[in-house]
């Protein structure tokens, strides 16, 4: 994380978001606020974390990223 002063704290998070306003939220209506919690939920877990694919890690997904470290003995 960046110190006081400096964008780089917040930048992960602004690209998250980004992200899931244009991938979800400007794409559909949500009838309730429930249902917005539940197709964030689902874009989040069922999509963003498992199966997207990040160019900082090779184009592998963060969960594909993370078995192979594991499997390499690089991550505890």
């Amino acid at each position: 994380m960046g110190s006081v002063g400096d964008a780089y704290g917040n930048a992960m998070c602004e690209s998250f978001f980004a992200t899931l306003e244009c991938e979800l939220l400007d794409r559909r209506r949500f009838v309730s606020q429930a249902e917005a919690r539940r197709a964030c939920f689902s874009f989040i877990e069922g999509w963003y974390n498992p199966a997207r694919l990040h160019s900082a890690r090779c184009y592998r997904s963060p969960m594909t990223y993370e078995a192979e470290m594991q499997d390499t003995g690089l991550v505890a």
